[in-house]
Protein backbone atom coordinates (compact mmCIF):
# COMPACT_ATOMS: atom_id res chain seq x y z
CA UNK A 1 0.00 0.00 0.00
CA UNK A 2 1.53 3.17 -0.92
CA UNK A 3 1.36 6.22 1.69
CA UNK A 4 1.49 9.27 0.33
CA UNK A 5 3.11 12.31 2.17
CA UNK A 6 2.02 15.23 0.52
CA UNK A 7 1.14 18.01 3.18
CA UNK A 8 -1.96 19.93 3.11
CA UNK A 9 -2.30 23.48 3.02
CA UNK A 10 -3.08 23.64 7.34
CA UNK A 11 0.58 22.19 7.57
CA UNK A 12 1.99 24.57 5.12
CA UNK A 13 0.36 27.27 6.74
CA UNK A 14 1.63 25.95 10.67
CA UNK A 15 4.92 25.89 9.34
CA UNK A 16 4.71 29.30 7.62
CA UNK A 17 3.33 30.95 10.84
CA UNK A 18 6.13 29.36 12.97
CA UNK A 19 8.57 31.09 10.92
CA UNK A 20 7.33 34.50 10.76
CA UNK A 21 7.16 34.12 14.81
CA UNK A 22 10.30 32.96 15.45
CA UNK A 23 12.03 35.47 13.06
CA UNK A 24 10.26 38.12 15.38
CA UNK A 25 11.02 36.73 18.54
CA UNK A 26 14.94 36.48 17.60
CA UNK A 27 14.83 39.69 15.45
CA UNK A 28 15.90 38.53 11.82
CA UNK A 29 13.92 41.23 10.55
CA UNK A 30 15.84 43.84 11.66
CA UNK A 31 18.55 45.34 9.17
CA UNK A 32 21.42 44.09 11.39
CA UNK A 33 21.64 41.26 13.64
CA UNK A 34 21.44 42.55 17.24
CA UNK A 35 21.74 46.08 16.41
CA UNK A 36 25.22 45.28 14.86
CA UNK A 37 26.82 46.00 11.31
CA UNK A 38 26.25 42.45 10.20
CA UNK A 39 23.76 41.00 8.84
CA UNK A 40 22.30 37.56 9.77
CA UNK A 41 24.33 35.26 7.30
CA UNK A 42 27.35 37.59 7.89
CA UNK A 43 27.12 36.83 11.01
CA UNK A 44 26.68 33.05 10.52
CA UNK A 45 29.87 32.92 8.36
CA UNK A 46 31.85 34.34 11.03
CA UNK A 47 30.63 32.23 13.79
CA UNK A 48 31.79 29.24 11.87
CA UNK A 49 35.50 31.13 11.04
CA UNK A 50 35.75 31.76 14.57
CA UNK A 51 34.93 28.06 16.19
CA UNK A 52 36.48 26.44 13.34
CA UNK A 53 40.02 26.13 11.96
CA UNK A 54 41.26 25.66 8.24
CA UNK A 55 38.20 25.96 6.50
CA UNK A 56 38.09 27.00 2.71
CA UNK A 57 35.34 28.75 0.86
CA UNK A 58 33.80 25.50 -0.20
CA UNK A 59 33.15 24.29 3.63
CA UNK A 60 31.17 26.97 3.91
CA UNK A 61 29.00 26.55 0.43
CA UNK A 62 28.45 23.22 1.72
CA UNK A 63 27.84 23.39 5.43
CA UNK A 64 25.67 26.66 5.62
CA UNK A 65 23.95 26.10 1.82
CA UNK A 66 25.28 29.27 0.52
CA UNK A 67 25.77 30.58 -3.28
CA UNK A 68 29.30 30.16 -4.20
CA UNK A 69 29.45 33.42 -5.88
CA UNK A 70 28.18 34.96 -2.84
CA UNK A 71 30.36 33.40 -0.36
CA UNK A 72 33.12 34.70 -2.58
CA UNK A 73 31.93 38.34 -1.99
CA UNK A 74 31.58 38.32 1.41
CA UNK A 75 34.83 37.07 1.96
CA UNK A 76 36.51 39.64 0.08
CA UNK A 77 34.33 42.10 1.78
CA UNK A 78 35.77 40.49 5.13
CA UNK A 79 39.38 40.80 3.74
CA UNK A 80 39.52 44.24 2.84
CA UNK A 81 38.07 44.95 6.74
CA UNK A 82 40.64 42.73 7.94
CA UNK A 83 37.99 40.56 9.67
CA UNK A 84 39.53 37.57 7.81
CA UNK A 85 42.80 36.53 5.68
CA UNK A 86 43.52 33.85 3.44
CA UNK A 87 46.60 31.54 2.99
CA UNK A 88 47.40 28.15 1.30
CA UNK A 89 45.76 25.37 2.52
CA UNK A 90 47.93 22.75 3.74
CA UNK A 91 46.12 19.80 2.08
CA UNK A 92 45.60 21.49 -1.01
CA UNK A 93 47.92 24.18 -1.93
CA UNK A 94 45.72 25.51 -4.80
CA UNK A 95 42.97 26.00 -2.12
CA UNK A 96 42.86 29.04 -0.11
CA UNK A 97 42.25 28.39 3.97
CA UNK A 98 40.53 31.41 5.71
CA UNK A 99 41.08 32.80 9.19
CA UNK A 100 40.06 35.09 11.14
CA UNK A 101 41.95 37.74 12.41
CA UNK A 102 42.01 39.02 16.12
CA UNK A 103 39.95 42.15 14.96
CA UNK A 104 37.73 39.63 13.42
CA UNK A 105 37.25 38.35 16.70
CA UNK A 106 36.91 41.53 18.32
CA UNK A 107 33.86 42.45 15.82
CA UNK A 108 32.57 38.59 16.75
CA UNK A 109 32.71 38.85 20.69
CA UNK A 110 29.59 41.09 21.04
CA UNK A 111 27.72 39.06 18.54
CA UNK A 112 28.30 36.30 20.27
CA UNK A 113 27.57 37.83 23.67
CA UNK A 114 24.60 39.62 22.52
CA UNK A 115 22.83 36.32 21.21
CA UNK A 116 23.87 34.31 24.39
CA UNK A 117 22.05 37.00 26.27
CA UNK A 118 18.85 37.14 23.67
CA UNK A 119 18.51 33.48 23.93
CA UNK A 120 19.02 33.45 27.94
CA UNK A 121 16.53 36.86 28.01
CA UNK A 122 13.38 34.23 26.38
CA UNK A 123 14.24 31.66 28.36
CA UNK A 124 14.15 33.49 31.46
CA UNK A 125 10.24 34.63 30.87
CA UNK A 126 9.77 30.91 30.97
CA UNK A 127 9.20 28.48 34.07
CA UNK A 128 12.14 25.19 34.51
CA UNK A 129 9.56 22.87 33.00
CA UNK A 130 8.99 25.10 30.35
CA UNK A 131 12.16 25.63 29.21
CA UNK A 132 12.98 22.14 28.89
CA UNK A 133 9.56 21.35 26.82
CA UNK A 134 10.85 24.35 24.55
CA UNK A 135 14.26 22.79 24.05
CA UNK A 136 13.20 19.07 23.48
CA UNK A 137 10.66 20.34 20.93
CA UNK A 138 13.60 22.26 19.41
CA UNK A 139 15.79 19.58 19.19
CA UNK A 140 12.73 17.70 17.86
CA UNK A 141 12.89 20.29 14.88
CA UNK A 142 15.93 19.27 14.10
CA UNK A 143 15.52 15.50 14.17
CA UNK A 144 13.02 15.61 11.78
CA UNK A 145 14.54 18.38 9.20
CA UNK A 146 18.64 18.01 9.98
CA UNK A 147 20.63 15.55 8.03
CA UNK A 148 19.93 11.99 9.65
CA UNK A 149 23.25 11.16 11.39
CA UNK A 150 23.49 6.99 12.42
CA UNK A 151 23.35 7.19 16.81
CA UNK A 152 26.55 5.34 18.16
CA UNK A 153 23.31 3.24 19.76
CA UNK A 154 20.77 3.41 17.43
CA UNK A 155 18.10 2.15 20.35
CA UNK A 156 18.15 0.94 23.67
CA UNK A 157 14.99 -1.72 25.26
CA UNK A 158 13.91 -1.14 28.93
CA UNK A 159 10.84 -2.15 31.26
CA UNK A 160 7.13 -0.27 30.93
CA UNK A 161 7.08 3.24 32.35
CA UNK A 162 4.59 5.01 33.59
CA UNK A 163 3.56 7.20 30.36
CA UNK A 164 4.19 4.30 28.31
CA UNK A 165 0.81 3.42 28.08
CA UNK A 166 -1.38 6.49 27.19
CA UNK A 167 1.97 6.83 24.34
CA UNK A 168 1.97 3.62 22.70
CA UNK A 169 -2.24 3.11 22.56
CA UNK A 170 -2.18 7.29 20.85
CA UNK A 171 0.61 6.36 18.48
CA UNK A 172 -0.30 3.12 17.79
CA UNK A 173 -4.39 4.83 17.13
CA UNK A 174 -2.91 7.39 14.72
CA UNK A 175 -0.16 5.33 12.85
CA UNK A 176 -2.74 2.43 11.65
CA UNK A 177 -4.78 5.04 10.74
CA UNK A 178 -2.49 7.02 8.61
CA UNK A 179 -1.02 3.70 7.10
CA UNK A 180 -3.98 1.86 6.79
CA UNK A 181 -7.13 4.25 7.23
CA UNK A 182 -8.27 1.96 10.28
CA UNK A 183 -10.56 4.22 12.19
CA UNK A 184 -10.93 5.10 16.18
CA UNK A 185 -12.08 2.11 17.13
CA UNK A 186 -8.41 0.49 16.92
CA UNK A 187 -7.15 2.65 19.26
CA UNK A 188 -10.25 1.99 21.38
CA UNK A 189 -9.17 -1.99 21.00
CA UNK A 190 -5.21 -1.08 22.18
CA UNK A 191 -6.96 1.10 24.91
CA UNK A 192 -8.38 -1.78 26.19
CA UNK A 193 -5.72 -4.34 25.78
CA UNK A 194 -2.97 -1.97 28.00
CA UNK A 195 -5.36 -1.22 30.61
CA UNK A 196 -6.44 -4.75 31.05
CA UNK A 197 -2.58 -5.46 30.64
CA UNK A 198 -1.89 -3.08 33.57
CA UNK A 199 -4.87 -3.86 35.86
CA UNK A 200 -3.90 -7.73 35.71
CA UNK A 201 0.09 -7.59 35.19
CA UNK A 202 1.73 -10.80 36.19
CA UNK A 203 5.59 -10.28 36.58
CA UNK A 204 6.36 -13.51 36.63
CA UNK A 205 4.99 -14.57 33.94
CA UNK A 206 4.01 -11.28 31.46
CA UNK A 207 6.72 -8.70 29.89
CA UNK A 208 6.49 -5.36 28.36
CA UNK A 209 9.47 -4.39 26.16
CA UNK A 210 9.66 -0.38 25.16
CA UNK A 211 12.41 0.34 22.72
CA UNK A 212 13.66 3.70 23.05
CA UNK A 213 15.80 6.20 20.61
CA UNK A 214 17.05 9.33 21.58
CA UNK A 215 14.92 9.77 25.02
CA UNK A 216 11.95 8.83 22.57
CA UNK A 217 9.88 5.68 22.24
CA UNK A 218 10.24 4.09 19.06
CA UNK A 219 8.55 0.54 19.34
CA UNK A 220 6.97 -1.60 22.13
CA UNK A 221 5.85 -5.49 22.26
CA UNK A 222 3.77 -7.06 25.25
CA UNK A 223 3.46 -10.75 26.49
CA UNK A 224 0.24 -11.88 28.29
CA UNK A 225 -0.25 -15.73 29.90
CA UNK A 226 -2.88 -16.65 27.87
CA UNK A 227 -2.57 -20.02 29.97
CA UNK A 228 -0.18 -22.15 31.96
CA UNK A 229 1.16 -23.60 28.28
CA UNK A 230 0.67 -20.89 25.86
CA UNK A 231 1.64 -16.76 26.04
CA UNK A 232 0.96 -14.47 23.73
CA UNK A 233 2.21 -11.64 22.10
CA UNK A 234 0.48 -8.55 21.50
CA UNK A 235 0.79 -5.68 19.78
CA UNK A 236 4.33 -5.36 18.08
CA UNK A 237 5.11 -1.84 16.61
CA UNK A 238 7.49 0.48 15.48
CA UNK A 239 7.54 3.66 14.29
CA UNK A 240 8.45 4.90 11.32
CA UNK A 241 11.32 7.01 12.05
CA UNK A 242 13.11 3.51 13.54
CA UNK A 243 12.27 0.88 10.95
CA UNK A 244 15.31 -0.62 9.25
CA UNK A 245 16.75 -1.02 12.52
CA UNK A 246 15.85 -4.05 13.73
CA UNK A 247 13.88 -3.34 16.13
CA UNK A 248 10.62 -5.19 15.21
CA UNK A 249 12.88 -8.76 15.15
CA UNK A 250 14.58 -7.62 18.16
CA UNK A 251 11.65 -7.23 20.01
CA UNK A 252 10.27 -10.73 18.37
CA UNK A 253 13.40 -11.90 19.68
CA UNK A 254 12.82 -11.09 22.96
CA UNK A 255 8.93 -12.28 23.31
CA UNK A 256 10.40 -15.79 22.31
CA UNK A 257 13.31 -16.30 25.04
CA UNK A 258 11.23 -14.93 27.94
CA UNK A 259 8.31 -17.27 26.58
CA UNK A 260 11.05 -20.08 27.00
CA UNK A 261 12.68 -19.25 29.77
CA UNK A 262 9.08 -19.13 31.27
CA UNK A 263 8.43 -22.67 30.51
CA UNK A 264 5.64 -21.63 28.05
CA UNK A 265 4.78 -24.60 25.53
CA UNK A 266 3.64 -22.27 22.58
CA UNK A 267 4.10 -18.66 21.65
CA UNK A 268 0.75 -17.45 19.86
CA UNK A 269 -0.47 -13.94 18.44
CA UNK A 270 -3.23 -12.54 16.24
CA UNK A 271 -2.34 -10.47 13.81
CA UNK A 272 -4.15 -9.00 10.38
CA UNK A 273 -2.90 -9.94 6.31
CA UNK A 274 -2.40 -6.39 5.38
CA UNK A 275 0.38 -5.75 8.10
CA UNK A 276 2.81 -7.35 5.60
CA UNK A 277 6.48 -5.86 7.75
CA UNK A 278 5.42 -8.07 10.68
CA UNK A 279 4.17 -10.74 9.02
CA UNK A 280 7.17 -11.30 7.72
CA UNK A 281 9.03 -11.06 10.91
CA UNK A 282 6.95 -13.46 12.52
CA UNK A 283 7.44 -16.05 9.65
CA UNK A 284 11.37 -15.38 9.96
CA UNK A 285 11.40 -16.30 13.85
CA UNK A 286 9.37 -19.61 12.88
CA UNK A 287 5.93 -18.85 13.28
CA UNK A 288 3.48 -20.94 11.64
CA UNK A 289 0.14 -19.31 10.24
CA UNK A 290 -2.72 -21.53 11.75
CA UNK A 291 -5.86 -19.83 10.77
CA UNK A 292 -7.45 -17.09 9.17
CA UNK A 293 -11.00 -15.75 9.41
CA UNK A 294 -12.48 -12.54 7.08
CA UNK A 295 -13.99 -9.75 9.24
CA UNK A 296 -14.84 -6.34 9.39
CA UNK A 297 -12.88 -4.47 12.06
CA UNK A 298 -11.85 -0.88 12.25
CA UNK A 299 -13.48 0.49 9.18
CA UNK A 300 -12.26 -1.91 7.03
CA UNK A 301 -12.62 -5.49 5.43
CA UNK A 302 -9.92 -7.68 7.12
CA UNK A 303 -8.31 -10.89 6.81
CA UNK A 304 -6.98 -12.13 11.01
CA UNK A 305 -4.56 -14.01 11.08
CA UNK A 306 -3.64 -16.22 13.73
CA UNK A 307 0.14 -17.33 13.87
CA UNK A 308 1.91 -19.74 16.91
CA UNK A 309 5.79 -20.71 17.75
CA UNK A 310 5.91 -24.52 19.11
CA UNK A 311 8.38 -23.37 22.13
Amino acid sequence: MTVHNHPGKDRIDAVRAFNRFYTRQIGLLDEGLLKSPFSLTEARVLYELAHRDGLVASDLVRDLGLDPGYVSRLLKKFEERGLVERAASEVDARRASIAITPAGRDAFAPLNQGSHEQVAALLDRLALAEQERLVKAMRTVQDLLGDKAEAKVPYILRPLQVGDIGWITRRQGMLYTEEYGWDGTYEGLVAEILGEFVKKFDPQWERAWIAERGGEVVGSVFIVRKSPQVAKLRLLYVEPSARGLGIGARLVDECIAFSRAKGYKTLTLWTNDILGAARRIYQAAGFKLVAEDRHHSFGKDLVGQTWDLEL
